[in-house]
């Protein structure tokens, strides 16, 4: 009787191959479920404790779920992360666009490749306060405003939700441009070039190259930079936040990922309450990773 299963129809000594390289990622398989799944399982059961890191540790069932979604301050912050979603779309165009001209060489396109890439290795703490001073009061956005006579205009940005939101979307936006054009770059370049060649012998333009090969060739790659950077807006924006605006005016700009640190860290080591709302933001991630897969599929179907 022949070995089926995992391993297939295999013989003895493919068998014992494939034993010996399940052997040799099994170390790397437990240092990841150590560092990754055990924090995991740890947060999801505190949440329902209220625990404050030292003594408290009680159960306390679903109350601090209850607490935060019965207080009014989870949707007010699930709005603000909602809306510096609106920097995902625009970064990905943005991106795409950049590639495709990288890859059509335009004139420095050489320069340009390194250029686009410049704010990706700025820090975040430090581009924070780079755009905090930008956008103040004395900044040098308002100083221009006002050397055109637009003293009008001359407000400081960061000091209500309305022009604070749309500053830290413009910030994320330029600061994920050249992740995103070197990503997609990547997957225009694995593209067989006899495609475009042949595309150009037939009279193919721009515009055609663009939209009738490019395109539906990269859609997982596109998808990948749509999902990886809804992900990242949604937790890793705290160094962002806590240069620009420290979560302010009051709680009109702070994300869900800089409310786990608030209530956790400065709000009475409130730790089991900032677990509960971690789970959750896990939950609302893989549901719109989960989203965005599906329509990445029908998308395949239809443009593959």
């Amino acid at each position: 009787m022949s070995k089926k299963g995992a391993f297939g129809a295999l013989s003895p000594q493919e068998l014992k191959k494939a034993k010996i390289a399940y052997l040799c990622v099994l170390p790397a398989l437990l240092v990841l479920v150590l560092v990754r799944a055990y924090p995991i399982i740890v947060v999801f059961l505190k949440s329902f404790t209220n625990w404050d890191g030292l003594f408290a540790n009680d159960f306390v069932g679903l109350d601090n779920y209850k607490l935060l979604f019965g207080s009014g301050m989870f949707w007010n912050l699930f709005r603000n992360n909602m809306y510096l979603l609106l920097s995902v779309p625009l970064q990905v165009i943005i991106g795409l666009i950049v590639a495709v001209l990288l890859y059509e060489h335009v004139p420095g396109w050489k320069a340009f490749r390194a250029i686009y890439y410049v704010p990706q290795i700025i820090s975040l703490v430090i581009l924070g306060y780079l755009f905090k001073t930008m956008f103040g009061l004395e900044g040098p956005l308002n100083q221009v405003l006002r050397s055109a006579g637009l003293e009008n205009l001359a407000v400081d940005w960061l000091l209500n939700r309305e022009t604070a939101l749309p500053v830290m979307v413009f910030c994320v936006t330029w600061y994920s441009i050249g992740w995103q054009t070197i990503v997609i770059l990547g997957g225009m370049s694995s593209i067989d070039t006899s495609v475009f060649e042949a595309a150009r012998l037939d009279g193919a333009n721009f515009w055609q190259r663009t939209f009738k090969i490019v395109l539906p060739m990269i859609v997982s790659i596109i998808t990948y930079c749509v999902v990886m950077a809804v992900i990242w807006t949604f937790t890793s924006l705290f160094p962002l936040i806590y240069s620009m605006t420290d979560g302010g005016p009051g709680f009109e700009t702070m994300t869900l990922d800089y409310f786990i640190y608030n209530k956790a860290f400065q709000r009475g080591n409130q730790l089991g309450y900032a677990c509960s709302a971690s789970v959750v933001l896990l939950i609302i991630v893989l549901i719109i990773t989960a989203i965005e897969m599906r329509i990445s599929d029908a998308a395949e179907e239809k443009w593959g």
